[in-house]
């Protein structure tokens, strides 16, 4: 798999002025550039942002950010699966995860995330992979948002579209655990067939145990 990466960018005006979302950004790029502090949803931001170059090296590791003058306000994260993960476990060199997106608080309400999707998928050797993102309702941010879990569902579900990606159904016991839960998923217009029969054995695992 070619992991050649061109970055794509678009202007967006706002409140603060003009915020640039872009991407992927190198490595090389991506460390001259601030953290926001409010970046907090998964860990604390300066641990955060380590974790994020650490990804941009990665050969497959993609990061698409959105940009107040040199500070990242929000990001998204592409890489391959955990290999603990059972969509690690057809050894798919053409399937990525959306492992993260986040927009600083003061930021929302832009279509911030959205805007990061739209720009992710503007590079047509997105076609070449299948990308999956899992959504648990207990990494949701209802408290601060005031959504209840089938609004912030909704939410997600419009998000993740402006990037392509639809629901799929899957067994997975942990997305299985609640309704809320999802797979979701974008498969390339270059996929092959049997790339999507792999595909479909990961989200079946136990249709095609036997």
């Amino acid at each position: 798999m070619n992991h050649i990466k061109t970055c794509f960018s678009i202007t967006l005006d706002s409140k603060f002025g003009a915020l640039i979302i872009e991407g992927p950004v190198v490595y090389e790029k991506l460390k001259g550039y601030d953290f926001h502090a409010g970046l907090t949803a998964f860990r604390k931001p300066e641990e955060q942002f380590e974790a994020i170059l650490e990804i941009a090296q990665l050969p497959e590791g993609r990061i698409i950010l959105a940009r107040d003058q040199e500070t990242i306000v929000g990001y998204a994260t592409f890489l391959f699966p955990d290999p603990m993960e059972r969509w690690s476990e057809e050894n798919m060199d053409n399937l990525l995860e959306l492992g993260a997106i986040e927009v600083a608080p003061e930021y929302r309400n832009l279509s911030l995330s959205q805007k990061i999707l739209e720009v992710s998928m503007m590079d047509d050797a997105m076609n070449d992979y299948i990308v999956i993102t899992t959504e648990y309702y207990w990494h949701w941010d209802l408290k601060s948002t005031g959504l209840n879990v089938w609004q912030y569902r909704d939410l997600m579900e419009k998000t993740m579209s402006a990037g392509g990606l639809e629901w799929y159904a899957t067994d997975d016991e942990e997305i299985a655990s609640h309704p809320a839960n999802c797979l979701m998923a974008r498969i390339g217009s270059r996929i092959d067939l049997e790339s999507i029969q792999k595909f479909d054995r990961l989200r079946f695992k136990y249709k095609y145990r036997y």
